[in-house]
């Protein structure tokens, strides 16, 4: 499996089985990092952790802390899509990390980016 980013009309694919998402909360100015795996059934978070708490970060019941974050697993099902859209209040967008390096995503407001398991030639999955 691969990941493919789709923006601005272009698709990117990473040939990479899981990757980290991090951004910066717009309103507590924390950081918060996302560990995910691409797998045939789609995007599956398995691990989160959020540096402090606040309006709109609150870990959810049995996180961790751990070194000054909070550390749990989401409950969430493996996801076809995950949609990130630039805000513009952060100063920043996504830093996406796999072990090939970091890129950054959605620097600009109003940027809409699409995250999708594909096949390695680069094709996303029927929608």
């Amino acid at each position: 499996m691969s990941l493919c980013i789709l923006a601005a009309g272009k698709t990117v694919t990473l040939t990479v089985a899981a990757f980290t998402l991090s951004w910066i909360h717009s309103v507590e100015r924390t950081r918060w990092e996302e560990d995910w795996k691409v797998t045939p059934s789609g995007l599956q978070v398995v691990e989160a952790r959020i540096e402090g708490s606040g309006a709109g970060m609150e870990p959810q019941e049995g996180a961790v802390l751990r070194d000054g974050w909070w550390v749990y697993a989401p409950r969430v099902g493996a996801q076809r899509r995950v949609m990130l859209a630039a805000s513009g209040a952060t100063g920043g967008g996504w830093t996406l990390c796999t072990v090939q390096g970091c890129l950054e995503l959605g620097k600009t407001a109003g940027e809409t980016i699409s995250l999708e398991p594909c096949e390695a030639t680069g094709s996303s999955q029927p929608r």
